[in-house]
């Protein structure tokens, strides 16, 4: 039986009356749980969303130790709340702890307390055509010590977002510039864990993307510098001659949940799917020869997100082939038809509320 104490807010939030953006406004209440070395994880309770109270000696904000996940609550029309793989989350959660000396967690313990978290904030998630509710797991080392090694204390965190939809225009390609100066991970690294670090190592090849115009960076591997690994928040996929074609995980790519979805979907509709080394000059061949058919990024804020236009130097590759019959485009109105009720779930990903 789920041991969990819960303390209801005083003064409720005004609740958006339209969802826009993402991650900007947060519900009334979190999930929160401590770890000591005596006890292990204890202590899961759902508490008013508040600032958190941390000693400046903590572990996390000198040595980064700390891992998070992603995942969403959808509104079906029928007015019911699911989520997508939840499972598959903590799962992952659990694999990114290990790389970073975390104790893991009882997946079905969290489960079940984000389960009744939901519960307790269901008139959050909204119900307009692509909004839902983004829900963050996170787990940061909390004692107090300046030394490098792993800490004692922990503590576990899940806060609840309202999101807008991604696409509220439809879906839209974007443009990605594949980086040839900066690194993002290599295999033994960081690079297929969730943690804070993986990703602060993106932001600045990033930020001189965007300037540049483009809206992502695509990843080549850190000791090559030839083949692609992935986006800065979204795996990739290459369309070929009829292929799909992505990044085989080889230790410094996050094994997303979405992806492996988009596997398992194009398998089942008897789509050629390979994962493998693909360099980044098979791709730009591909492009120029004609057989380079889509390209698109998977993952949980976007589900898919067409490549309109791929730079590397000075070659430019522009795909304007995302139509009804787009591979894309399938995909998405898929994973979004199973998301949020209109199709049935023939891979037991829902978990309903």
């Amino acid at each position: 039986m789920l041991d969990l104490t819960i303390t209801k807010t005083k003064t409720p939030k005004e609740k958006p009356q339209k969802i826009t953006g993402f991650g900007t406004v947060f519900t009334d209440h979190m999930l929160v749980m401590d770890y000591s070395a005596d006890k292990g994880w204890h202590n899961m309770r759902l508490e008013p969303y508040n600032n958190l109270a941390l000693d400046p000696s903590a572990c996390t904000l000198h040595y980064g130790q700390g891992v998070f996940e992603g995942l969403k609550a959808y509104r079906t029309q029928e007015g019911d709340i699911q989520l997508f793989r939840p499972r598959d989350n903590f799962l992952r959660l659990n694999r990114s702890c290990q790389r970073v000396c975390i104790p893991e967690v009882d997946v079905d313990l969290m489960l079940e307390g984000l389960l009744e978290l939901i519960r307790l904030e269901k008139d959050w998630v909204p119900d307009e055509e692509g909004t839902s509710l983004y829900i963050r797991p996170f787990i940061i080392a909390t004692e107090a010590f300046l030394g490098v090694r792993p800490a004692k204390e922990y503590r576990l965190y899940i806060i609840l977002s309202p999101v807008g939809a991604y696409y509220a225009e439809g879906l839209k390609p974007v443009s990605i510039l594949v980086e040839q100066h900066y690194v993002r991970a290599v295999k033994g690294g960081l690079g297929e864990a969730k943690t804070m670090a993986n990703y602060a190592a993106s932001l600045l090849a990033q930020v001189e993307a965007k300037e540049k115009g483009y809206s992502q960076v695509l990843w080549l591997d850190g000791v090559e510098r030839k083949y692609i690994e992935e986006v800065g928040t979204m795996n990739i996929c290459f369309k070929i001659n009829g292929t799909v074609v992505t990044p085989a995980l080889n230790g410094s790519i996050l094994p997303g949940i979405t992806r492996d979805s988009v596997i398992k979907i194009l398998r089942k509709w008897g789509t050629p799917v390979e994962e493998r080394k693909i360099s980044i000059d098979e791709v730009i061949t591909a492009g120029k020869n004609g057989t380079l058919e889509e390209i698109f990024g998977t993952g949980t804020a976007a589900v898919i997100s067409p490549v309109g236009k791929l730079a590397y130097g000075d070659e430019i590759i522009t795909i304007d082939n995302y139509g009804e019959d787009s591979t894309a485009l399938k995909l998405y109105n898929y994973i979004t038809g199973i998301q949020y009720g209109r199709i049935i779930d023939e891979f037991g990903w829902i978990v309903k509320i």
